[in-house]
Formats: structure tokens, sequence, C-alpha cells
């Protein structure tokens, strides 16, 4: 009994590390593929809301310092003449963070190429902003980039200032409006100055500039709200939706874990259309 129990403790303390050597290998193949197939360097920042292995406690991945030091790093280990392919799946994060690499990416003399297979928001969309090409899957979305002062947009701060007298506003919520007025500001000139990007050449007309930049940044959407490929295109943006199937394997390979099992479950092929079968469809076999 002990013999078995001592097993037990063994492989229970070794299978998971070996799973994760396994999916870390996988990645590493679809990454080395890639590269060779598009004669790039292929970074991925992908945000999967993780659970503490004890407690169960959801925590929510985000832009953050760490990630803008890694993106940085790989950036710079990059020859100036090579394209860098960015896979992107987040709700976003610290503007400071998505400052830098949005701002190396347009330093950056090669093409640059965003992947988005599901969703890149806020901090992300300031990202994709930066590429050259966004490459999104049919539908993936973006968001607005409109600053977030604390748990409130910063336009909506700054309506108080409009629809109620000074007078009757608090010491704290003149400082926020004051605070939102920079904010606004600030990343209005950013997206701007990454818009303005022309290597390693002009991605976007001038004269659409100043449009896109109001639509991200005004707050005429909730912050949540998504920016479909056909918004994305009609603003302006280099979007196109030729999203290679790497990309989704890749993804595959960024579980969520967990101790329960998804509730989603289908039958991971492709089908095609079959008219000859009474149901209507076959499985792909190609």
């Amino acid at each position: 009994m002990m013999d078995f129990l001592i097993l037990f403790l063994i492989i229970t303390t070794v299978m998971p590390a070996i799973s994760q050597a396994l999916v870390e290998s996988n990645r590493k193949r679809l990454f080395t593929a890639l590269e060779q197939k598009r004669g790039s360097r292929v970074i991925a920042l992908i945000h999967r809301q993780e659970t503490m292995s004890i407690l169960g406690i959801p925590l929510a991945r985000y832009i953050s310092i760490e990630d803008s030091e890694r993106v940085l790093r790989a950036i710079h280990l990059t020859p100036a003449d090579m394209p860098i392919d960015l896979v992107l799946h987040t709700p976003g994060g610290l503007v400071l963070a998505a400052h830098q690499i949005a701002r190396a990416l347009t330093r950056h003399k090669a093409k640059v190429t965003v992947f988005i297979p599901h969703y890149a928001m806020s901090g992300g969309t300031l990202l994709a902003l930066a590429a050259d090409e966004i490459i999104m899957s049919e539908n993936a979305v973006l968001g607005p980039v409109d600053p977030q002062i604390g748990e409130y947009p910063a336009v909506s701060l700054l309506k108080l200032l409009e629809v109620k007298p000074v007078e009757k506003l608090s010491d704290q919520s003149l400082i926020l409006a004051d605070i939102a007025n920079k904010a606004l500001r600030q990343v209005e000139a950013l997206v701007r100055k990454i818009l303005l990007d022309h290597t390693p050449e002009v991605k976007i007309a001038h004269e659409s500039i100043p449009r896109i930049a109001e639509a991200l940044v005004s707050g005429i959407w909730t912050h949540d709200h998504p920016i479909t490929v056909e918004d994305a295109q009609e603003l302006g943006l280099p979007v196109t939706t030729n999203l290679p199937q790497e990309i989704f394997e890749l993804m595959d390979l960024y579980q969520q874990p967990g101790a329960t099992k998804s509730s989603v479950q289908f039958i991971p092929l492709p089908y095609k259309l079959d008219r000859s079968s009474p149901a209507g469809h076959s499985l792909d076999k190609k």
C-alpha cells in the first residue's frame, strides 16, 4: 500500500511537468515552422485567464511591464531587415507597456505583421496599430483605446465638467478630470504618432489618421466595444483576413488550465459539404 502511494505521488508530481514540457516543445515546433515559412521572427503575446493551483481564484492576464521587457528583448535580437510577426490575444493592459512595445515596432525597419485570431482590445489594439499589416480571423475584433482613469472612462470624467457646475464637484472629481484631460491628449498624440509610421512604407493614408484617432480615442464607443474586421477596414486600417492555419494551431497550445473540462466541445476536424450524403456533410479527409 505504501509503495502504491509513493508511486501515485511520483506520477501526480511528474506528469504535469512532462505534459507542460510537451506543450512547450509543440509551441517551439510551430514557432520554427512559421518562422521558416515566412522568413520572420515570430513573437507571441497571448493572455489567457489562469487559475491558481490551490485556491482556484481566477487571475486576469494583461499587458504588463514584464511583457514589454520580453517583447523589447525579442525585437532587439531581431535583425533590422527581418520581418516581425506578432501573434496577439489580449484584453489590453498598462499604457506604459503597450506604448513601449508599439514604439519599438514602429522603429523596426522591416515589415511588421500582427495576427489576431480572436481579439486584441485596448492596449492590444494600440499594438496592432503599429503593424504594417493586421491579419485577423473573420470574427476577430479590436477595441477602442480611450484611456481609463481607475474604473472610469476619461471622456466620462470630462463630461462631468460640462453637465455639473465646478463648485458642486469634489476636489477628487476635479483632480480626476484634470488627469483624464491629460490622458486623452497623450493617448491621441501616441495614436497619431504610431499611425504616421512610414517604415518600411506608408501603411495608412495621411488624411485618414485624424478620423481613425478620433474614433478610437474620443469615447464614442464604450471601452469594451468590439471593432469588427469590417469596422476596421472602413476606418482605413490595413486589415486583411488571410490568417494562417498555424496561428489557430498555436492558440490550441495555450489552453486555459483548470480542473473542469471546457463547456464547449466539438470534433476538431474541418468538414466539407457532401451533397451525396443523406446528412449533407462529411469529414474533410484532405
